[in-house]
């Protein structure tokens, strides 16, 4: 870029790359100057989010004595590090190194949700996690890992999902949430509740080579959702399972989350408020924009339209979640009734299907033909080749109010990759 943006900056995808014409046209986004590679702006600083604690101990001195050297930490800053509480949703790729950093730089509390389990496919970048993790919820082996590094540290856990019934009573406990999670009702969701609580939100997305990260707080600057007022489509943004993702670039685009967690807490620097953070991996370019608070913002504007959590996070971004092949396992294995739709083409069927699928190809099942199939069913997985047309499925199913419904993430690739079937 030479200068400026182009009409589509940023590319589709799982992360939230996505272009930005609502932004845009609502005039609360504009681009800063650059200086070289890096562009850059005039940041804001913030008062020290968390108190001082009473001391520090002799152990905690000789632990942190890198820290207590910075003029601009020192016993002070470590001291408040030190009593702070952070929630990181999400043990995976961006919670791995999210956690690992604030634990070492010695987080009072760190609390971890992730109802999901450890799988082979996970180590080539949740390095939090160990071969000997697999099968174990992702909460126990972060914990065990954190533990590990840092006695010092509290770690509390949270084996389910993030809901509308429980994230606010989760968010209360904690000072600061950062965001690891993969899919945009998660996001949405947790952006609400901390604009809702006046609790700091720092967001990071990757997708193959590129990273994003912002930090958001309401009262300080604009929301995630002033980037981003409305969900991508459903099916339109494929997931890091299906479009890949360089393992590494989730170090670099978690540890600077974690980065912004620890400014923010001990009030040093200038936080990510009002910027959005890009990384290319593949040219080591860092590119930042300016993003301004959207005054018609339903949630963070001084004339909110949304005053309470939406009803469904699910409904509002067309987007109900999958299992794993782990899961779909542990479903089969468990005796339960279910229907297993195998939604891709004839073709794809003759050559191969899993074992007691129902063959329901996503044209006939979008014009109906396989209604009856899924009213009689208990509960209803669909796959396919690699979860996007799955996906759209389970997106029609709930639409048309068949709730437990669920689709494979990765599709019959994944279940190969795993099983070897």
């Amino acid at each position: 870029m030479e200068s400026g943006l182009p009409d589509q900056n940023l590319a589709l995808a799982c992360g939230d790359f996505r272009s930005l014409p609502h932004s845009q046209q609502g005039g609360h986004r504009e681009v800063i100057a650059r200086e070289g590679g890096l562009r850059y702006s005039t940041q804001m600083s913030v008062e020290p989010l968390v108190e001082m604690k009473g001391s520090i101990t002799p152990e905690e001195m000789a632990r942190y004595a890198r820290h207590l050297t910075l003029p601009e930490l020192g016993v002070d800053g470590q001291s408040r590090i030190s009593n702070a509480k952070v929630l990181c949703i999400g043990a995976g790729g961006l919670g791995s190194p999210i956690l690992m950093y604030l634990a070492a730089a010695g987080v009072g509390e760190i609390g971890i949700i992730d109802f999901d389990r450890v799988d082979s496919s996970n180590l080539q970048r949740q390095v939090i996690h160990q071969q000997s993790s697999i099968g174990e919820l992702k909460v126990d082996s972060a914990k065990r890992a954190i533990n590990a590094l840092n006695p010092f540290v509290e770690v509390t856990t949270f084996a389910e999902r993030l809901t509308r019934e429980n994230v606010i009573s989760i968010f209360t406990r904690f000072d600061l949430i950062i965001d690891g999670a993969d899919n945009f009702s998660t996001r949405y969701l947790a952006n609400d509740a901390a604009v809702l609580l006046g609790k700091p939100y720092i967001w990071g997305s990757i997708y193959q080579f590129d990273g994003q990260l912002s930090t958001f707080w309401a009262k300080h600057g604009p929301c995630y959702r002033c980037l981003h007022p409305e969900p991508p489509l459903p099916g339109t943004v494929p997931s890091c399972s299906v479009a890949g993702v360089l393992g590494v670039l989730c170090a670099t685009i978690g540890s600077l989350q974690a980065t912004e967690a620890l400014k923010i807490i001990a009030g040093f620097g200038e936080p990510l408020i009002g910027s959005l953070l890009s990384y290319d991996a593949r040219t080591t370019d860092f590119e930042k924009i300016t993003l301004k608070k959207n005054p018609h913002c339903p949630i963070c504007s001084q004339t909110p339209t949304h005053t309470e959590l939406l009803d469904s996070y699910e409904d509002f971004c067309g987007e109900y979640g999958s299992i794993n092949v782990t899961e779909l396992l542990e479903v089969v294995a468990s005796g339960k009734e279910f229907a297993l739709i195998d939604v891709r083409e004839a073709n794809e069927w003759d050559a191969g299907y899993l074992q007691g699928a129902i063959h329901l190809p996503l044209g006939d099942l979008l014009a109906g033909s396989g209604d009856a199939i899924l009213a009689a069913a208990p509960e209803i997985i669909f796959y396919c080749r690699s979860g996007r047309r799955s996906d759209t499925a389970l997106t029609y199913a709930k639409k048309q109010g068949f709730k437990r419904s669920t689709h494979l993430a990765g599709g019959i690739l994944a279940y190969i990759a795993e099983t070897g079937q």
